[in-house]
């Protein structure tokens, strides 16, 4: 019996150990919560996801001409979809993952501090703060702060 107190101990205490050094290596960094696509067709897309996806429409940003230049599908309270039109420079697929970070700024140092290439920050269109991680394997990475201003952070609390 103590043999197996003293396993269990050890396995929490290893399992503890674990939890605070992922913890701490991306101190700031609180979640994945979207993936961007790029689409032939965006106001067609919105549609399948809407109606045999069940997401729900969450926010869009359109263009001078009234066109959709992204519009985010809430999938679930804290994960959406980015849909963007395809262009020239912008293959229809996958096109990145967004992360979102505490502080962005403080984000953009930790990851340059490693070597990375990161953009500066900015602020978008939809009132959050953004830059990028050039990624090697999959080009390109979304640090997102939320500020409550933001669209997201106004999807996120109207959840329900």
């Amino acid at each position: 019996m103590r043999g197996v107190m003293v396993f269990a101990a050890g396995l929490f205490a290893g399992l503890a150990i674990q939890v605070l050094t992922a913890q701490n290596a991306n101190r700031g960094v609180a979640m994945m919560n979207h993936v961007g696509i790029s689409v032939p067709n965006v106001n067609e897309a919105v549609t399948y996801y809407t109606q045999k996806m069940g997401y729900r429409e969450a926010f869009r940003v359109n263009d001078e001409k009234g066109q959709p230049r992204l519009v985010y599908m809430q999938i679930s309270k804290n994960t959406f979809l980015e849909l963007n039109p395809v262009t020239a420079q912008r293959p229809a697929g996958f096109s990145h993952y967004g992360l979102v970070v505490e502080n962005a700024g403080q984000a953009v140092a930790m990851f340059r501090s490693r070597g990375l290439t990161v953009t500066d920050t900015n602020l978008s269109d939809t009132k959050a703060i953004l830059a990028n991680i050039t990624d090697p394997y999959m080009g390109r990475i979304e640090l997102t702060e939320l500020p409550p201003e933001s669209m997201h952070y106004k999807a996120i609390q109207s959840w329900k």
